[in-house]
């Protein structure tokens, strides 16, 4: 059976974490790869839909995500999660969950302006209007990383995807 993998892809909202976890996952399956892509809004809109977004929240949103994806990986997945994880103790918790000799940290680096300029979703906007008082950046703190796998940092989209990619090939087998 093929080893499972998790790579957790962290950043602002905004930041293109969901747009490269299944643009790759297109890529791997098209390979004959078995993927499994855990995106934060789907996750927040099913599985975790009783959660809020105080601390505790979003710790047990973090949890119950890993949870997955250690048992996909279990099962020989690639899993490529996209979720904000804004605190260094719930990428610590993630990475507790998972697996630590299978898993990476992603940071999906774009300046908080970049991301309150593209707001796909309108949650910046929303945020200035007071409608959203907790988002990360905004009314919600984001810790950069400590350490992490693999730091893609830039304010265009432009070859992420292929650096994400090399990374992703260079850690599986």
């Amino acid at each position: 059976m093929t080893t499972g993998r998790i790579f957790w892809l962290f950043g602002y909202s905004g930041a293109g974490k969901t747009t490269l976890a299944h643009g790759l996952a297109a890529e791997l399956r098209a390979a004959g790869r078995q993927v499994l892509v855990l995106d934060g809004d789907e996750v927040r809109a099913g599985l975790n839909r009783d959660l809020g977004f105080s601390e505790e929240s979003r710790a047990e949103n973090i949890r119950r995500v890993a949870e997955v994806a250690k048992l996909a990986a279990d099962q020989g997945c690639i899993v490529i999660a996209a979720l904000i994880t804004p605190m260094e103790r719930l990428r610590q918790l993630a990475a507790d969950v998972g697996g630590r000799d299978r898993f990476d940290l992603v940071w999906v680096d774009v300046p908080l302006a970049v991301c309150q300029q593209r707001d796909a979703k309108g949650l910046y906007q929303r945020a200035a209007s007071g409608n959203m008082p907790l988002l990360t950046g905004v009314g919600a703190p984001f810790e950069p990383a400590k350490s992490c796998a693999l730091h893609l940092q830039t304010d265009s989209r432009e070859n992420l995807l292929a650096a994400f990619r090399e990374f992703v090939r260079s850690r599986i087998k």
